[in-house]
């Protein structure tokens, strides 16, 4: 133990006090009398809250509602007013004020602790010059962080993060965002519909979304060029130079004109530079665990390996677990979350004993049956694995698809454009994964997740009646696309 004050003991320590420690720091305690800490350095409530989900969907769906107006006879669509936009994202973000998390937190007769939090051995926690002891578990939440590659020039000029984006106080006239994946299209699709009058998406490989089925990406990226975002694809980042480069502030320009220099395979000479008025940077994230002190208790940094209880491997005792991004799994809020509550309920199984064996207490949603939403234009909702993902893992595939073109469908929007795909395993009859585009396609991704997860045999299905006249009768189609 490290000198200073005394050690104060807590049954559970979360280091880490976004969405995913806060679950695993309230199932452990529920209805017992067990105490939990959170230690956060930030805001309690994490990056999700503040800077990612919350602000980013808070953005998004002003410019989906004006789209869905703009598509319906006898409605009259001016704009959208920017200040009141950004004054409702702030409204969500609570201003960066986290005192109503905390106020949870103390509801729930959990601790916050400000502060880095880092392990000094086992069952141990240090925070500013304090140690504080585990009886029960430690579990590690600290998420990701951005990364921005070192390209020369780009550290530099002070780019934007994801951080900035969501959090933008001024929208840039133009605009150059690296990277093709789900928060880099987001992220041109809210700048597009607020007014940002060139934005320019530098995608290293030949398609955005790159995890996606080919015709979500196509749509996609069709969908960005229809509302002005240049894409350019087989394209990267060579040198960045910028005037007057200035911390000026979370969400505001940080200082004079970008001047980007690319490369890439057959780029003319009038293609290879671009002058914007701010870059982002959306090329991806670093797992937070560099000041984690795993060394003190024998583990690399990096992702923390767990099994399914959310329970680290290599370390004895099955004391320490590690929840969201932070264990690489699945890097998403709602998975976080999930593993959490199996988390929580595994540490309080084991404070009392019980024995491990209902499903509840093992997380297996994040192999092959992760849902996603990507709230672009069309949006991207998925469930479990691709075709090319499927096969690779050697199910017997078949395939069926089918535009989304129903009653509820044509109610929604005039110019309503969708697309849907099963992946079955042709073996089991039952669905492995699920694919739909088209606009708000992400309040349907349910009914396929129960699917996937409960292996419901697609004879089933057919027992399953679609209410009409909604855009859920596509499965009607899906079925009869099959049947035929």
């Amino acid at each position: 133990m490290t000198s200073g004050p005394a050690a104060t003991e807590y049954d559970v320590i979360v280091i880490g006090g976004g969405p995913a420690g806060e679950n695993a720091a309230a199932y452990a305690i529920a209805g017992s009398e067990r105490t939990a800490a959170i230690v956060e350095h930030e805001l309690v409530g994490g990056e999700c809250s503040y800077w990612a989900c919350m602000p980013s969907k808070a953005l998004l769906r002003p410019v989906h509602v004006l789209s869905g107006a703009k598509a319906m006879a006898g409605i009259t669509a001016s704009g959208l007013d920017l200040d009141a936009v950004l004054a409702r994202r702030d409204s969500f973000t609570h201003n960066h004020d986290d005192s109503s998390q905390v106020q949870w937190a103390t509801d729930n007769r959990i601790d916050v602790i400000r502060g880095s939090g880092r392990l000094a051995g086992a069952r141990l926690v240090e925070v500013g010059g304090r140690t504080l002891r585990a009886r029960q578990a430690v579990v590690l939440a600290t998420g990701t962080k951005a990364s921005v590659p070192d390209i020369p020039g780009l550290r530099d000029a002070l780019p934007w993060t994801s951080r900035d984006a969501t959090n933008l106080r001024e929208v840039p006239r133009r605009v150059v965002i690296v990277g093709g994946g789900v928060v880099a299209c987001e992220a041109a699709t809210w700048l597009a519909g607020l007014g940002a009058e060139e934005v320019t998406l530098l995608v290293r490989g030949g398609s955005v979304l790159a995890n996606a089925e080919p015709f979500a990406r196509e749509r996609v990226a069709a969908g960005l060029a229809d509302v002005g975002v240049r894409v350019r694809f087989g394209t990267q980042l060579a040198q960045v130079d910028r005037t007057d480069a200035k911390d000026t502030g979370e969400g505001r320009i940080h200082g004079g004109t970008v001047t980007v220099r690319l490369r890439g395979d057959n780029l003319e000479p009038d293609d290879a530079r671009i002058e914007a008025d701010e870059i982002i940077v959306a090329a991806g994230r670093a797992t937070a665990t560099g000041e984690l002190g795993l060394s003190t208790i024998g583990l690399p940094d990096g992702s923390i390996d767990v099994d399914d209880r959310l329970t680290a491997r290599g370390v004895e005792g099955d004391w320490l677990y590690a929840v969201g991004d932070v264990n690489g799994r699945a890097a998403l809020t709602h998975m976080g979350k999930y593993q959490a509550r199996v988390c929580g309920d595994v540490i309080a199984a084991r404070a009392e004993g019980r024995e491990l064996s209902e499903a509840r207490f093992a997380a297996t949603a994040d192999h092959e049956q992760v849902p996603q939403v990507v709230f672009t234009a069309p949006e991207v909702a998925s469930v479990g694995l691709t075709e090319a993902a499927a096969r690779k893992a050697g199910y017997s595939v078949q395939t069926v698809e089918t535009d989304i073109a129903v009653a509820g469908s044509s109610l929604a929007r005039d110019d309503y454009a969708g697309h849907a795909k099963l992946v079955i395993d042709a073996d089991a009859d039952t669905v492995l994964g699920a694919t739909f585009v088209g606009p708000e396609v992400g309040e349907l991704i349910h009914a396929a997740t129960i699917a996937v997860v409960g292996k419901v045999p697609l004879a089933a299905l057919w027992h399953a009646v679609p209410s009409y006249p909604t855009v859920s009768e596509l499965w009607l189609r899906l079925l009869e696309a099959r049947r035929t």
